[in-house]
């Protein structure tokens, strides 16, 4: 979705001849016009470094610290990291010692808070970056291959490929500086761009008759707004305002801020910081400092350097649109110059917003925003004070996110000696426009609270009438949830100033002081938040079998940190017609109840559909308790892959077709392409290089398109390229199955569970596809635990919805949640704790036999008890469980919760194709059936190639790895190559080329030993020219095929949160033991542990993948689906990946990292609910809950709305009524 995801950053740098100066900015390709470049200089991450020419530091640590995974992502980052670097240098700061920059920590971090990665969690991608801060801690950068554990820090600082602030890279070479001062505007008759430089021109052009039609002409500046407001149609003239000086201006002096409408809201953010002299809160200080504080939290760096504040406004008073920076600016009385041709005017913003839409040959002039410290109408005596605090609540602490709500307040306040009280003298209240049509000063508040003393008895009286103020529209989604968080922010705004614990005992002459201590500290704890994340990952290396085991960077990850025809199809898309004939069909089935109704099911066939487990009955009727009938609610979650669906379709010779498509399953796309053209299979290659994300979503979703593509450029007889743009992607794509669960579940007083009976509708949508799988991969988690006697009826339906495919971990994450859940429930009827239940459930070798039978393997495989203790020894789970009580003891707002939770995980091994050749240099070329989607599977399979040929141990051959190569997926090279999913295609792909390298092996030996009798010695490169003059085959394929000991096997780890504040939820800290058996490559699997573990903290937390009530999918961009973003992962994030020794039947004992971990973060789900317990636990003795406070249903995602509202919507109104009863 433009402007949503940074894929397309790129550095724009901009040369002003007058001043001889460049100005460098990143900037969003997709939402930049063409003509507003002409003249600039664009450096792409490909500019900084390349294959060629040498690679960039910043490509460097990107990949030493593991940091890219299906790269898809990684070119725009090392972009947005470049421009932080480049304007950071251009500060004056003190030089930063030899290979460090003049960035700090936060700015490192921040650089990148814009750019979305589904892949890898973000952590290493935050460690590359802020190895290059003056600042950094060394100790605080994760695993990386450039030092070993426990190296000085000098060695660590020497061993960073190495950065010169001063280096070669000219972001505005000489030569073109020459090309701007001769050269000429373009022409506006030829490219309908105009290009005004004085206001008169300006007027000039407006009133021209060419311009008459709104339709046909667009003022812009930075045409961010599209990012927000699809335009499908493409105007004839662009009138560009930046080179309009008087638009342009920046004034700060005694009497206020003031700017021209076309300053960049990064500008504006940069002009008032500049203006924070670090004066006192009382003299009104905070004002221009809160709101640069809060415009960076408005969309992302990139955006911000191009959108302009006077658009921004615009936008609001034209079309609505809910501005952040439309609240701040009218609570502090800001002031509008427009131009209506000749005629200007300057009025209150409030006026601005309430007009009619602006005409639109209406200008914005400038913003100004009045100095409050020059017109105070109070005393400026210490009694005295000057509040202003801005307040957003979003997904998305630092951006990139509309806001719930956004509010800010003003307030001059007074200490009242009469009452020994605050007095209120005068107030600004603002608040945005969510479900309002604009932003609103909430006049009858203020007119209430102006001269009145603070109590609690006014502050409640004051929030009913916030309550009465902001009320959304009809059709605005969560109001409930909206209007209470404005009443929260005003309690949050005033309450500091009254002491409610007191029994009316108010604050004494010293409340200003605390008042503006604690708003200091309130900015400071907002300060401290920005730096994201830090972690310690522990891992255990292997040689036992080098190189296999290395943690060596991924294949192709410098490779991947470097690296007008849309108008026409857009066009012809709105001219597509489709006509349904709707005759004699039945109402759609939406549902899965109605498909029940309507017997709409999918058969699941009995060698998918898994075994009961004991006896139901006597598991019952060995109960003390039972929990009948209760149910839960699944949702589902999108892809959101980086890479959209794409192929590119060739039609070759003897009517042959080869299409490049990216897909986790190119023989599916082959045999569908066949068929569809009605030509044999030996006429059609496909080729999939790599795939920029899939988890799942690129198996039978990628057919389609790829088959379209075919077909086009079949008719067409010519070459036909397709990609969907993201809301297309999004509409179609499926994503994760939804389910409704009703169990019923029997268990003894001790929390020991006897019984589990359970009902599973599954809504597959309209097709099939790999939905059958979904009963079997369900009970795979879901039997994590000894229930005792396990019964279930699970059911595929059949809807009238966008089909539903395998998305990472499919099934194994709802059945994990479902387990939880029950222990959960049977926690709190017992009222005990939920870790001890989770402990006395868990499996013993012989439960383990009963519920997995052979995937169990050998007792000392069950490693999951080692790993729950020893997870709480090494996160402290104890003793940061009583932390966590004493917290929430200690404080009323804010609330933590804790929670332990194991996974076990059943995979399966498939059969998988290789082929390995060597040629006549000795250089090695490797073909399997896996396709490399960010996993690391090249990289594995590079290292068993090397380890394998290795055995015949050449003199001095040393590691091969550095002539080995894998090469892409051909599927007329390789047949049989299958589908990636399931996270074993690495392992089964590197025994297959570990079979041909035995056979390589094999015969080269016997060669080997008589040119040895003949030389005495001889290197790999002579052993193989001799065999290609000997006549000896150098190429060998294989089929693995896994034996049924070893084709299943399970999986373990366990996690612990902490967590939450009241509506927002921040993950404090997650340890994370993962047993990987003997890993094949630990910086590979450490990625993809962390990869999975923030994808599932979106399932569980934030993805809302939402429908309408006719089945059509609403959540189809950036701006209304939220996947994790660096400030929503783990403040602290450890993980330890556990080496659990030998495992003979597995693929050189090692085990699968690629989806297991995804499970873990239900452990945040867990320990958000253990937080809204303890907060229901207070709203109840506040008088405020009907029911209990520890049994409730915590939906997924437990979104701030959600959290929000289980905690109590009006929790601030019993809490003040509670107070006011004990007066």
């Amino acid at each position: 979705m433009p402007g949503g995801c940074g894929a397309c950053v790129v550095l724009l740098s901009k040369y002003d001849p007058v001043v001889d100066e460049v100005k460098d900015f990143t900037a969003s390709s997709c939402l930049t016009l063409l003509c507003s470049i002409n003249g600039c200089s664009i450096t792409t991450s490909e500019g900084l470094g390349n294959i060629k020419d040498g690679f960039h530091p910043i490509h460097q640590r990107i990949a030493g610290f593991h940091a890219s995974q299906c790269g898809f992502c990684t070119p725009s980052m090392c972009v947005s990291l470049f421009g932080a670097l480049v304007n950071a240098e251009k500060t004056n700061r003190p030089d930063p010692p030899p290979g460090f920059s003049k960035l700090s920590v936060s700015e490192a971090e921040k650089s990148i808070a814009g750019n979305l990665c589904r892949c890898t969690g973000y952590r290493p991608i935050a460690d590359a970056c802020k190895s290059f801060a003056a600042d950094v801690d060394m100790e605080d950068l994760g695993f990386n291959s450039f030092w070993k554990k426990g190296d000085s820090k000098e060695v660590k600082v020497k061993s960073l490929p190495p950065y010169n602030r001063n280096g070669d890279i000219c972001t505005f070479p000489d030569f073109l500086k020459k090309e701007i001062r001769s050269s000429m505007p373009l022409d506006p008759k030829r490219y309908g761009w105009y290009n005004p430089v004085r206001v008169e021109e300006l007027q000039n052009l407006l009133k021209d008759n060419d311009f008459d039609s709104a339709n046909e002409m667009k003022l812009v500046v930075g045409n961010t707004g599209t990012g927000y407001y699809k335009e499908l149609k493409r105007y004839d003239r662009y009138i560009d305002l930046r080179c309009v000086p008087e638009l342009s201006m920046i004034k700060i002096d005694p009497t206020g801020a003031e700017f021209g409408a076309i300053v960049t809201i990064s500008k504006v953010i940069e002009s008032l910081r500049k203006n924070d002299n670090g004066g006192s809160p009382s003299r009104g200080g905070d004002v221009l400092k809160n709101i640069a504080i809060h415009m960076e939290k408005i969309a992302s760096g990139f955006i911000r350097n191009t959108a302009s504040i006077g658009g921004n406004l615009v936008m609001a008073q034209r079309k609505c649109f809910p501005s952040d920076i439309a609240t701040i600016l009218l609570a502090v009385d800001s002031e509008v110059d427009i131009m209506n041709g000749a005629r200007s005017e300057t009025i209150m913003l409030e006026d601005f917003l309430r007009r009619p839409p602006l005409d639109p040959k209406s200008v914005l002039l400038s913003v100004k925003i009045p100095n409050w410290e020059a017109i105070r109408k109070g005393s400026r005596e210490t009694n005295t004070m000057l509040l202003f605090e801005t307040y957003r609540a979003a997904p998305r602490p630092l951006g990139s996110a509309l806001a719930y709500l956004n509010a800010a307040f003003l307030a001059e306040v007074s200490f009242w000696k009469i009452s020994n009280g605050i007095m209120v003298d005068h107030c600004r209240l603002a608040f945005g426009a969510y479900g309002t049509k604009h932003a609103i000063r909430a006049r009858k508040v203020e007119e209430f609270l102006t001269g009145k003393v603070l109590s609690p008895g006014v502050l409640y009286d004051a929030i009913k009438l916030v309550r009465d103020a902001v009320v959304p529209e009809e059709g605005t989604t969560s109001p409930a949830y909206r209007s209470s968080l404005a009443a929260g922010f005003i309690f949050e705004f005033f309450s500091p100033l009254i002491d409610s614990e007191g029994s009316n005992r108010f604050l004494g002459n010293t409340s200003l002081a605390n008042a503006s201590k604690l708003k200091r500290n309130k900015s400071a704890s907002d300060k401290m938040r920005t730096v994201l994340s830090s972690g310690k990952q522990v891992i255990e290396l292997s040689t036992e079998y080098d190189p296999v085991g290395k943690p060596i960077t991924k294949s192709g990850g410098l490779i991947q940190a470097s690296a007008d025809t849309q108008k026409h199809a857009d066009m012809a898309t709105n001219f597509a017609v489709v006509d349904y004939g709707m005759e004699d069909t039945d109402p759609p089935i939406l549902s899965v109840e109605e498909a029940v109704k309507r017997a709409s099911f999918f058969e699941v066939p009995p060698f998918l559909y898994p075994k009961q487990v004991g006896d139901i009955s006597n598991g019952m009727a060995a109960a003390d308790h039972k929990i009948i009938s209760a149910e839960i609610k699944l949702g589902s979650q999108c892809y959101f892959y980086m890479e959209t669906q794409t192929a590119l379709a060739v039609p070759y010779e003897e009517n042959c077709m080869v299409v490049y498509t990216s897909s986790q399953g190119p023989e599916y796309a082959h045999s569908t392409i066949a068929k569809c053209l009605g030509i044999p299979e030996n006429n059609i290659r496909v080729i999939t290089r790599r795939v920029g994300g899939g988890f799942g979503g690129k198996g039978i979703q990628s057919v389609p398109v790829a088959t379209a593509c075919a077909l086009a450029a079949h008719k067409l007889h010519r070459p036909v390229r397709m990609y969907l743009d993201r809301k297309t992607d999004m509409i179609m794509a499926g994503g994760r199955h939804p389910m409704k669960i009703t169990y019923s579940v029997g268990f003894k007083s001790d929390g020991k569970i006897t019984a589990l009976e359970l009902e599973i509708l599954i809504n597959a949508g309209i097709s099939i596809g790999f939905s059958p799988v979904l009963p079997r991969t369900i009970l795979w988690a879901l039997k994590k635990y000894d229930w005792g006697a396990l019964a279930f009826d699970i059911k595929v339906c059949k809807t009238n919805t966008p089909s539903r495919s395998t998305m990472r971990a499919p099934g194994e994450v709802q059945g994990s949640f479902i387990a939880e859940a029950v222990i959960e429930h049977v926690a709190s009827t017992l009222s005990i704790e939920v870790d001890y239940v989770r402990s006395v459930n868990l499996h013993t070798s012989r439960s383990l036999d009963l519920f997995y039978e052979h995937s169990a393997g050998e007792p000392l495989e069950y490693t999951l008890p080692l790993i729950w203790n020893k997870l709480a020894m090494s996160s402290s789970f104890n003793p940061r469980t009583e932390m966590v009580k004493e917290f929430n003891r200690c404080t009323k707002w804010q609330k933590r919760g804790i929670s332990r939770v194991p996974i076990l995980c059943e995979v399966s091994l498939r059969p998988t194709p290789g082929k390995v050749s060597i040629l006549s240099d000795g250089s090695v070329v490797v073909e399997v059936g896996g396709i490399e989607l960010g996993q690391g599977l090249w990289t594995k399979v590079k290292q068993v190639t090397a380890f394998a040929l290795g055995s015949i141990q050449c003199d001095g051959s040393g590691d091969l790895s550095d002539k080995v190569r894998v090469v892409q997926s051909d599927t007329l090279s390789l047949i049989q190559g299958g589908i990636t999913v399931g996270s074993t295609t690495s392992e089964a792909s590197c025994e297959a080329v570990r079979l041909c390298c035995n056979i390589l092996v094999e015969r080269l030996a016997t060669l080997k030993g008589r040119l040895k009798e003949q030389m005495g010695s001889i290197n790999w490169e002579t052993l193989i020219q001799q065999a290609s003059l000997q006549d000896v085959n150098l190429s060998a394929s294989s089929y693995y095929v896994p034996d049924f000991a070893s084709k299943r096997y399970l999986n373990y780890g366990a996690a612990v949160e902490v967590n939450v504040l009241t509506g927002q939820t921040r993950i404090l800290q997650s340890d994370i033991i993962y047993d990987c058996g003997q890993s094949l490559n630990p910086a590979v699997d450490l990625g993809q542990i962390e990869g999975a573990f923030v994808q599932g903290i979106g399932f569980f937390m934030l993805e809302e993948y939402s429908e309408n009530s006719d089945g059509l999918v609403i959540s189809e961009g950036t701006w209304t689906y939220k996947i994790p973003t660096m400030d929503t992962i783990p403040k602290r994030f450890n993980v330890e990946v556990l080496s659990s020794g030998h495992h003979k039947k597995r693929v050189l004992s090692s085990k699968a990292s690629g989806e297991p971990p995804l499970l873990l973060a239900v452990s945040v789900h867990c320990a958000t609910r253990a937080a809204i317990k303890e907060s229901r636990k207070q709203l109840l003795e506040w008088g405020g809950l009907d029911g209990s406070a520890s049994i409730f249903q915590l939906d997924v995602p437990a979104t701030m709305p959600v959290v929000k509202e289980l905690c109590g919507l009006e929790a601030v109104e019993r809490y003040l009524e509670w107070i006011v009863g004990r007066e």
